[in-house]
């Protein structure tokens, strides 16, 4: 290579990297920033799994009371057609009946056991009394106000048909979020309504870590509005230490490191994007996420977290 070209070719080189820098520290050059319809810092997962049995009218409304700024929960259809809130698609492990949602008319739904593990807090159980599975609109109905996030949980036309109705029907379209891991899913939901902000799924997760680490994110559109990702480090303590071999140990901290970055959160929310990091229920991990820039946290224990952020802005 002559000495001309590497010249022009570090010159390029040496642009790109400024202007990618540039770009990525104030976006708002190149990009837009996406009008937020709503900002939430508190996110009670599944309406608060560690305080009230996942998923019903009770832990929703201990999360609404206590201040939660929104509630996370998932979606499924029955049988004749209801939309219902329920994580699993099988009632096994909720309910003790080996049986899927799908099968059964939404009058004959088993309940909820009395008692349940909380999922992301190894060796706990969570206990309570309301154990009817309940209606997606009667959340609505319920709290009108509150900001939530739907888990489409199945790749069915009917139930993201269905969803998007009852968004419509409540006027609910300026406070939910929907989408799920499945790129298919969130196409969907993006296609049947683009009026309700989408999730980033799972593969545009793993490509905006691509465009970051290549310094292309800054150039690139994004359509989302909600990057909602794990803390892969929390992976380690819901099992026990000696059955987490040292190579699962090592990839456990690779995605840690390359996922929890704090420059990548930065431009995001510059662009007017939310980010929120899952399932966090202990202080140090709460206060983790926020340093790193986080605009929200998913917990378990919504009480837990409601006295973190008044400890943390006193």
């Amino acid at each position: 290579m002559s000495t001309t070209a590497a010249f022009c070719l570090l010159s390029t080189l040496g642009g790109y990297l400024v202007t990618s820098f540039l770009l990525l520290k104030y976006p708002a050059l190149l990009h837009q920033r996406k009008k937020q319809r709503f900002l939430s810092r508190h996110i009670s997962h599944r309406g608060g799994a560690g305080e009230n049995l996942e998923n019903t009218m009770a832990a929703f409304q201990h999360a609404v009371t206590i201040g939660t700024d929104m509630l996370e929960l998932d979606c499924h259809i029955t049988k004749d057609g209801q939309v219902v809130v329920s994580h699993d698609a099988n009632l096994k492990r909720s309910t003790g009946v080996n049986v899927n949602v799908s099968d059964l008319k939404y009058c004959e739904l088993p309940p909820y056991l009395c008692k349940l593990d909380v999922p992301f807090q190894r060796a706990c159980k969570c206990e309570g009394t309301d154990t009817r599975i309940p209606l997606l609109k009667e959340v609505f109905e319920a709290f009108p106000e509150t900001p939530i996030n739907i888990d489409i949980k199945v790749n069915n036309n009917v139930l993201i048909q269905k969803v998007s109705e009852l968004v419509k029907e409540y006027k609910r379209e300026h406070l939910t979020v929907w989408g799920n891991a499945s790129s298919e899913i969130v196409d969907k939901c993006y296609k049947e309504n683009s009026d309700i902000p989408i999730l980033f799924s799972l593969q545009r997760v793993l490509l905006i870590l691509g465009l970051f680490f290549t310094g292309l994110l800054p150039f690139v559109p994004i359509r989302e509005q909600f990057f909602e990702i794990p803390m892969p480090s929390i992976i380690l303590k819901l099992k026990e230490p000696h059955t987490i071999s040292k190579g699962h140990k090592f990839l456990i901290w690779l995605s840690d490191t390359l996922l929890m970055r704090k420059a990548l959160f930065d431009h995001l929310t510059a662009r007017g994007i939310q980010v929120y990091i899952w399932v966090l229920n202990e202080e140090h991990e709460y206060k983790r996420a926020f340093d790193l820039g986080a605009t929200g946290v998913m917990t378990d224990y919504p009480t837990k977290l409601k006295e973190f952020l008044i400890n943390m802005s006193a």
